[in-house]
C-alpha cells in the first residue's frame, strides 16, 4: 500500500470507530482509503478502481458524482440548506411528497421525515403503537416480525430484528416481539415458493387468531429478507398477509429501505404482490446514495386519527434535520433519473445481461442456490468444514479488493447489488471478477 493510503488507514483507526465492525479485525483485514468515486467505481488515493457491487451498502443507484444529481444539489445549496420542518415547510420536501404518493397512485398520500432506516422503522412502529391507541384499542403494543428479519439497529428497530449477532448483547433493553417463520423456499418443506409462502402465512393466522387483539403491526421486508442472506421469497405471501392483516386488524409495515426504488424490478417491491400496506419506509436508495434521507408513508385512514386539538394525540416525533432540503433535492434528483431514463426498463435489460454472464457462476459445483430479483443477485456457498465457512466472508472480501472488486458477502452467500448504470464491459468485468475470486477463494480453502 502506498504512503498515502498508508497514512490514511492509520490515521482511521486512531480516530474513527467503524461501523458493523470488529475493529481488531482491521489488523488483518484491509481498510481501504477512498479517495473518489465515479460512476461505478471507488478510487483509492493511489488510482487502484474497484467496482463498487455492492452500491456501497445498497445505496447508490446511479454511480458515484452523477452529473445530474450533482448539479440539483448545487443548485439547491444556493437556494435553501435546510430549515426546521416544524412550523415550516419548502419546495423539495413538499414536491417529493407528492410525487412518491402519486407513485401509490395516492394510496399512501401522507410522509413523514427522518434520516436513516432505521429511524423510519421506530417512526412506523410508533405510529402504529399510537394509532391504536388514539383509535380506543390500546391492549394492541406488540410486533410480529419474520425469522431471520433485519430491520435495524436502534431499540425498536432491533426489537423487530431476528438475527442473532445483532440483538443478543441488547437483549434486555429489547421489547418481545413474535417471530413467525420465514417464507423462505430454500429450506421450507415445501415443492414451490407459492407453497412454502402458504406454510408461512399458516402461521401468521394461528397466532393472530390468538392473538390478534394485542398486536398492533407486523413488520416485513418485501420480496427479500436482505441481511439474514438475501432470503427471496414469493409474492404470494405478501398477498395472503394483506388479507390476513385486513381480517385481523393489525397493520401492515412495509420496510422498504433495501428493497425499494427499484431494486426488486419494481419502485416499489409490494407491487409485485399487488397490495399496499399501511406503512412504508424508505431510505438508501431514495438520495441516490448521496445524503441521509429516510421516510415513512402512510395512508389517510392512519392520518386522520392523530388529527385533532388534543396535543397528546399528535405524533409528537422530531428530528433535527427532518426533511432537509438538500436530501429532499437529490431524492428529486434520483426520481427524474428513474422517469428521464425508463430506468425500470433498462433495469431489466441489464438483469438479462448479468444473469447470464454469471452462468459459470451459477453452475460452478460449491454454488447452491443462485437466485435473483430485479437488480439482487445472491448464491450460497457450500462448505463441509465450518471453520472454511466461517472465514469465507473476509477471505472473498479481501480477495476481491485484488481484483478490483467490492462485495462483501453475508457469511458464506455473497451478493450483489450493483448501480442501475452499469455498461456491458462493467458487466462482463463483474461477473469474471466473481467467478476468479471464488475459485481462488475456493481453491485457497482446500
Amino acid at each position: 500500500m502506498a504512503s498515502s493510503d498508508t497514512d490514511w488507514v492509520a490515521r482511521s483507526l486512531r480516530s474513527v470507530w467503524h461501523p458493523c465492525t470488529q475493529m481488531q479485525h482491521h489488523e488483518t483485514v484491509p481498510l481501504v482509503p477512498v479517495a473518489r468515486g465515479q460512476g461505478a467505481w471507488l478510487f483509492d488515493h493511489d488510482g487502484r478502481r474497484f467496482l463498487d457491487a455492492i452500491s456501497s451498502w445498497w445505496v447508490n443507484l446511479f454511480g458515484h458524482a452523477n452529473p445530474r444529481i450533482n448539479a440539483a444539489l448545487k443548485d439547491q445549496l444556493d437556494r435553501l440548506e435546510h430549515a426546521m420542518l416544524a412550523g415550516f415547510t419548502h419546495e423539495p420536501v413538499v414536491t417529493l411528497s407528492e410525487r412518491l404518493s402519486a407513485l401509490t397512485s395516492g394510496r399512501l398520500g401522507h410522509c413523514f421525515y427522518a434520516s436513516d432506516g432505521a429511524s423510519a422503522v421506530e417512526i412506523a412502529l410508533k405510529m402504529s403503537f399510537h394509532y391504536w391507541r388514539n383509535t380506543g384499542q390500546s391492549a394492541k403494543q406488540s410486533f410480529v416480525c419474520l425469522q431471520g428479519s433485519y430491520h435495524g439497529e436502534t431499540i425498536g428497530a432491533l426489537a423487530v430484528t431476528d438475527v442473532a449477532i445483532f440483538r443478543d448483547a441488547y437483549g434486555p433493553l429489547l421489547g418481545r416481539a413474535h417471530v413467525v417463520p420465514s417464507p423462505d423456499p430454500r429450506f421450507a418443506d415445501a415443492a414451490t415458493p407459492a407453497q412454502a409462502a402458504e406454510q408461512a402465512l399458516a402461521s401468521v393466522q394461528r397466532l393472530f387468531e390468538d392473538q390478534a387483539d394485542t398486536i398492533a403491526a407486523i413488520i416485513v421486508e418485501p420480496l427479500v429478507q436482505c441481511a439474514t442472506g438475501m432470503v427471496m421469497y414469493d409474492p404470494s405471501y405478501l398477498t395472503g398477509l394483506r388479507s390476513l392483516c385486513d381480517q385481523y386488524q393489525v397493520h401492515l409495515i412495509a420496510d422498504e429501505i433495501a428493497v425499494g426504488c427499484g431494486r426488486t424490478g419494481t419502485f416499489f417491491a409490494c407491487e409485485q404482490a399487488g397490495i399496499w400496506p399501511d406503512f412504508i419506509t424508505l431510505s438508501k436508495g431514495i438520495s441516490g446514495g448521496y445524503l441521509p434521507l429516510s421516510l415513512v408513508m402512510t395512508n389517510d385512514t392512519v392520518y386522520q386519527a392523530f388529527y385533532s386539538n388534543d396535543m397528546s394525540r399528535a405524533f409528537l416525533h422530531s428530528h433535527s434535520y427532518t426533511g432537509n432540503p438538500l436530501a429532499c433535492r437529490a431524492a428529486l434528483a434520483t426520481l427524474d433519473i428513474f422517469e428521464q431514463d425508463d430506468v425500470l426498463v433498462t433495469n431489466r435489460d441489464k438483469a438479462v445481461k448479468l444473469t447470464r454472464a454469471l452462468a459459470p457462476v451459477a453452475a460452478h459445483p460449491r454454488v447452491r442456490h443462485f437466485r435473483h430479483l430485479g437488480m439482487i443477485w445472491a448464491f450460497d456457498v457450500h462448505f463441509d468444514d465450518p471453520a472454511q465457512a466461517k472465514a469465507f466472508s473476509k477471505a472473498f472480501f479481501t480477495t476481491g479488493l485484488s481484483y478490483g472488486l467490492l462485495a462483501r458477502p453475508i457469511g458464506t452467500t455473497v451478493y450483489l447489488m450493483p448501480p442501475y448504470i452499469l455498461d456491458d464491459a462493467q458487466i462482463r468485468f463483474l461477473a469474471d471478477a466473481v467467478l476468479a475470486v471464488l475459485c481462488q477463494v475456493i481453491g485457497a480453502a482446500r
